[in-house]
């Protein structure tokens, strides 16, 4: 017996909305609640749910392929253990990778440097169809930039302007943009480095300069703040995920995508006529 679809009662989905940064009201990274969640159920009814949110995401990126004229670009920002690539794995597990892309953006080559600060990312933006995930972005030039003073303030503080109209740009070019900031605490960042620093097979994910960042924890927040409050925009939100709790992060992030998808409404392409008289021949 085929399996009943499930229906979204509308009335009673989550507020995740109330994760988006708005322009108008500016936010403080460090008064924001990494351990926030309306959910009390156990893990494995969230599990169920994100199952539930990632059936939408396939369905959806199926149409979008399909349909071939606009694009999604989706931005992870986190601290070192922020769950990036945990996210990654969870949300878009079962995704068509024909129809998806993941970028990781580390120290720029010496190519890269003698061009401007842009033009690395704008070659991996998505193609028509597709869904490009960047995990960091262009926001590591007005973050680690900013805080290991690589480049001065007159400098960094352009780059807010110049970062929107890109954005801007995108988005006129049929490319909805959507950004998450992974908000862990400092505490749970400990504990994940530990837990690194014990299991051999997390091991190589750990390195010295994570102790040195570490240190820098405060000026992070900051630069963190600024960039999302001059940089959340009506055309490309940013929303901060409460990110301590691993399957609460995945659940708002994949429920907030599918939404995205939703809104764009992508739609199969028209048929030709007569297929349905067609017979395929022995």
């Amino acid at each position: 017996m085929a399996s009943k679809k499930k229906v979204v009662d509308k009335s009673s989905t989550p507020d995740y909305d109330r994760y988006r940064v708005l322009p108008s009201e500016p936010i403080i990274l460090s008064k924001q609640d990494p351990d926030d969640s309306d959910r009390q159920e156990k893990k494995k009814d969230i599990e169920q749910e994100l199952e539930f949110q990632r059936q939408r995401l396939q369905d959806l990126q199926r149409r979008l392929y399909a349909e071939h004229k606009r694009s999604l670009l989706i931005v992870l920002q986190a601290m070192d253990t922020g769950g990036k690539d945990g996210t990654i794995k969870h949300v878009f597990s079962g995704v068509n990778p024909q129809g998806c892309q993941v970028w990781s953006f580390k120290q720029p080559t010496v190519e890269e440097l003698n061009h401007d600060f842009l033009w690395r990312y704008h070659q991996h933006t998505p193609q028509r169809g597709m869904i490009s995930i960047f995990n960091r972005s262009h926001y590591e030039d007005v973050l680690v930039v900013r805080v290991k003073q690589l480049v001065t303030e007159d400098v960094w503080q352009k780059r807010y302007q110049l970062i929107n109209e890109f954005e801007h740009m995108l988005t006129l070019n049929n490319i909805t943009v959507i950004k998450f900031y992974l908000n862990i605490s400092k505490d749970e960042q400990k504990r994940r480095l530990e837990s690194r620093l014990e299991n051999p097979s997390k091991r190589w994910k750990f390195s010295r300069s994570d102790i040195d960042d570490r240190q820098l924890w405060d000026d992070y927040q900051i630069a963190i703040s600024d960039a999302i409050n001059n940089c959340s925009t009506g055309y490309a939100p940013w929303y901060i995920i409460p990110a301590n709790k691993k399957s609460y992060r995945n659940l708002v992030v994949a429920h907030i995508i599918a939404d995205t998808l939703e809104a764009m409404n992508p739609q199969y392409p028209k048929t030709e006529e007569g297929l349905e008289k067609i017979t395929i021949p022995d």
